[in-house]
């Protein structure tokens, strides 16, 4: 019996899902994700996305990707789709997390923009100006009640404390990814509720 070494899957088994694949069988998938959904996402996509939300998406992409691709592979002799599959997620989670350092760049170049031009637009407050202060710390303090207690957290160590992300993630018990993650998502509840 020829197997693979990848799952010790027998390859007959596997060229035989693959045909009923190619047939249009779509439930011969479930098969491909039992012996190497798990494999997939800890060992291609996971090192190179360590963010858990966005690494199990490009899991479900890779899938997707196989069934509308699988009439391109060509099964190579002693050799298991796999590493085909593999590809596909490898190169899927390299474009994913290249977005995300963007979109996460650009999000703190804005939020440094906007705070920059808050800054430059108010005046400093003079003595007198002490009760309009204590009033926007005031709401600024009553919307991140509202929030979710994770994003206020986020909020109030990387803007207010000015604390590094890595700093952050450490306080919060996450890694820098996922800090990030929770950091964009505090940022945009808190937009949808400011000011209370």
């Amino acid at each position: 019996m020829n197997v693979s070494g990848v799952g010790a899957v027998p390859l007959e088994e596997e060229r035989d899902v693959v045909a009923r694949l190619k047939r249009g069988d779509r439930q011969a998938a479930a098969a491909l994700y039992q012996w190497y959904g798990e494999q997939l996402y800890r060992q291609a996509i996971l090192p190179r996305l360590p963010i858990r939300e966005l690494a199990e998406d490009v899991l479900k992409d890779t899938f997707r990707q196989v069934l509308e691709k699988i009439e391109q592979y060509t099964p190579q002799e002693g050799r298991s789709i796999y590493y085909w599959m593999r590809r596909i997620a490898v190169n899927r989670a390299i474009d994913v997390h290249r977005a995300h350092q963007r979109k996460r760049r650009m999000e703190e170049r804005l939020v440094h923009r906007d705070a920059v031009d808050t800054t430059m637009s108010q005046q400093p407050p003079r003595p007198d100006r002490k009760p309009e202060v204590d009033e926007l710390k005031d709401m600024v303090r009553r919307a991140l009640d509202k929030l979710n207690p994770r994003y206020a957290t986020a909020l109030r160590l990387r803007l207010l404390e000015d604390h590094d992300r890595e700093d952050c993630a450490q306080a919060m018990g996450v890694t820098v990814g996922n800090f990030d993650v929770i950091l964009h998502r505090a940022t945009k509840a808190f937009r949808k509720i400011y000011p209370p």
